[in-house]
Parts: structure tokens; C-alpha cells; sequence
């Protein structure tokens, strides 16, 4: 069966509960994180996660993390709800869906070279989970319980939590899909030691088993990161390479394309976000949703201008030069050699003591057909 005919759970509520406290407080909180916006809710066990641990491991001695830390750091750690909270007996995982319309996104200079920036990262979505969730967490310690808000942390496994909790199932690209909603959503949970009843399971158990025959995703992706069902190699995945410290790969570059942080694609091309889009039209871009960045101005910003316009990003050591390092790339594929400013830029950068910086430089500088006037050198 295809994804899009998974059928959507219409109640957050357990079909069957007792009247005992633990399946009112469980109720209660799936009420709560629905009223606080989040697009599902759901609750699990909070027992260890042997098989997804041994799949880290396993991927992790292929190469197949790139050097991502994250849950791949410590998969023991990463696996086991108990090391979060001592004594967690539950998890309470929330989806918060993040997106939004194109309106309003068009560039303020549309002359300017811009670098894309992906959906999720275009406002602290993570942010507004952590909130929700919050108010999840304060019910329960006001109840008695101990509670602890784990989101975009490294200390547990969000989509196989999200799978064990009921939301969905993992797709063919690796990513978590909502029944009738989609992927575009960023996860979060709340480990407890409150004995809540479990949802029950919805949709595909094992990854791409919902995605039927399709491979849209697959043959969206740009580098072809996709190597099987429901597995990522993230030597070639243009999101994480766009995070990875060093030396942006020369094989890839071409393929970045107009992006500064993120890539889209594979989410793009996926039905279920097709047809989640139509059942659930997206609201309008937060106020400060910024889905580009201008790519001059970016490689002129000083370290702070730099750190206080995109920390919250995930920037490789904390340092900047890898935002300048994936606009220098950008550049290259996107600027315009006839305009002085890239000219200058390009020749300052190609110039500059910096070699990692100087290389992308010279690389921009040979794509746009500059030669030594920037400094250029052509792609290897």
C-alpha cells in the first residue's frame, strides 16, 4: 500500500483506557500537546532501543555517519531513555509540523546572488516543539512526576521514538512521515517517569514499507545519498555536508547548487508531502522566516554579525568560515561573473590568507569563468 493511503489516526486518545489515573494523565497530556499545536502526539515506553542502537553502530563502522556526531557519538547513551531521566517509565513524543507558504519569500534584492536556506532552519521551529512539549512536561511535574523536554539533542533517538509512540513510520528517504501529513515536521519528546498507557502503532513497521514503489525521493536526491530503504550515506548528503567541517567535497559541489544550508529534495518529490500539502494547507511564513541569505553581503559580515544572524544553525566548531566556505561554493554556481561586487569578492577571498576559504575561492572564481582575474583555477 502506498503511503498516501495510510489512513491518518483522527484521535490522539487511545481507543480503549481504563478509568485508572495513569490513562487520565495520559489523555491528558495527548490533549494537552494537541491544544499546544502540535501537528501528533503520542506515548511509548521508555525502554531501551536495542535494534535502532545496533543499526547505529552497524552504520557507523561503514562510514555511512560521515563523521555526524549526534546520536551516532554514543548510541549506548542515545538509545537509552533511563540515562536521561533515572527511572523513566514513558515517553511522550510530540511532531510539530513546519511548513509554510512561499508568500512573502521572494527576495528583497533579486538582483543579489542568494543562497537557499531549508525550511526547517528558516525559524527555531525546534524552539516552538521545546514549548509545546514544556507545557506537556509542567503537567506532569505538577501531578508529581518528574519530566524532562529532550529536543534536537543527541540524547535520544527522536524518530524511533516517534515509530514507537504510533506517529508514523521512517520512509524510503530516512525520513519520519505523518500518516496523511507528511515529513515536514521537526520531533521532539518528553521522557517521564509517569506510567502512561502507550498509543497504539499506526501505519508500516519497517522503513519504506509504506512507500510501496515508489522512488520518487531516490531519484530527487542530487548526489545520491539515498543508498537503500530507509538508509542515508551521509558522505553525500548535501544537508550534512553543508554542517561537516573541512573541505567541501569537489565531486559535490556542482550539485549544492544555490543552497547555504539544508537541501529540500528529497521531501519535495515525496507524495505524502504532495498530498499532505493539499489536505492541510500551510499557514503563512513566521515574520522572521528568512528562506535566503544574501550571498555578497554574508562573505562581507564580520564573525559576530555572522554568529548573531545564523547561531542557531549548526556550524561546524562554532566558526563561520564554514557558512563563508558553502556561500563561496554558492557563489560559483549562482553568481554572476559581469557583476564587480562577486569579481571583488572572489579575488579577495582567492587572495586571503585562509587556504581553506582561498581554494573554494579560486573554485567559485574558475566555475564562473573568471581565471586569474579572481583568482580562479576551474573545477577540479
Amino acid at each position: 500500500m502506498p503511503p498516501w493511503g495510510v489512513p491518518t489516526r483522527v484521535s490522539t486518545v487511545p481507543p480503549s483506557v481504563s478509568d485508572d489515573a495513569p490513562a487520565g494523565l495520559g489523555r491528558a497530556v495527548l490533549a494537552i500537546g494537541a491544544d499546544a499545536g502540535l501537528a501528533a502526539v503520542g506515548i511509548a515506553g521508555a525502554e531501551p532501543f536495542t535494534d535502532t542502537r545496533t543499526v547505529l553502530e552497524s552504520r557507523r563502522r561503514d562510514g555511512l555517519h560521515g563523521g555526524m556526531q549526534f546520536t551516532y557519538r554514543n548510541p549506548a547513551r542515545a538509545t537509552e531513555p533511563d540515562r536521561i531521566l533515572a527511572g523513566a517509565r514513558s515517553l511522550v513524543v510530540g511532531a510539530l509540523g513546519y511548513l509554510r507558504t512561499e508568500t512573502g519569500d521572494e527576495p528583497s534584492s533579486p538582483e543579489a546572488p542568494r543562497g537557499v536556506v531549508a525550511r526547517y532552519a528558516r525559524h527555531d521551529h525546534y524552539a516552538d516543539l521545546r514549548d509545546a512539549l514544556a507545557r506537556i512536561a509542567d503537567h506532569l511535574v505538577a501531578e508529581g512526576w518528574r519530566a524532562r523536554v529532550v529536543v534536537d539533542d543527541n540524547a535520544l533517538v527522536d524518530r524511533a521514538a516517534a515509530e514507537r509512540a504510533g506517529l508514523g513510520w521512517i520512509g524510503r528517504n530516512s525520513l519520519f512521515l505523518l500518516p496523511g501529513i507528511g515529513s515536514w515536521c521537526v520531533l521532539g519528546s518528553v521522557v517521564t517517569d509517569a506510567p502512561l498507557d502507550p498509543t497504539p502503532p499506526v501505519g508500516p513497521s519497517a522503513p519504506a514499507e509504506g512507500c510501496g514503489s515508489c522512488r520518487r525521493c531516490v531519484a530527487a536526491c542530487p548526489t545520491g545519498a539515498l543508498v537503500a530503504d530507509g538508509v542515508l550515506d551521509a558522505r553525500r548528503c548535501l544537508a550534512w555536508l553543508v554542517q561537516a567541517p573541512g573541505t567541501f567535497p569537489v565531486a559535490f559541489r556542482t550539485a549544492l547548487g544555490d543552497r547555504i544550508y539544508g537541501c529540500d529534495d528529497c521531501q519535495q518529490a515525496c507524495p505524502v508531502n504532495r498530498v499532505g500539502e493539499r489536505r492541510h494547507p500551510p499557514p503563512p511564513p513566521e515574520p522572521d522566516s528568512r528562506p535566503d541569505v544574501d550571498l555578497l553581503t554574508l562573505l562581507g559580515a564580520s564573525d559576530d554579525e555572522l554568529l548573531a544572524a545564523h547561531g542557531r544553525w549548526y556550524i561546524a566548531a562554532r566558526d563561520p568560515r564554514y557558512l563563508r566556505r558553502n556561500a563561496l561554493v554558492a557563489l560559483g554556481n549562482v553568481g554572476d561573473a559581469g557583476d564587480p561586487s562577486t569579481v571583488a569578492t572572489l579575488a579577495r577571498y582567492a587572495a586571503g590568507a585562509d587556504e581553506l576559504l582561498a581554494e573554494h575561492a579560486r573554485w567559485a572564481a574558475g566555475c564562473l569563468g573568471l581565471g586569474a582575474a579572481a583568482g580562479g583555477s576551474g573545477p577540479a
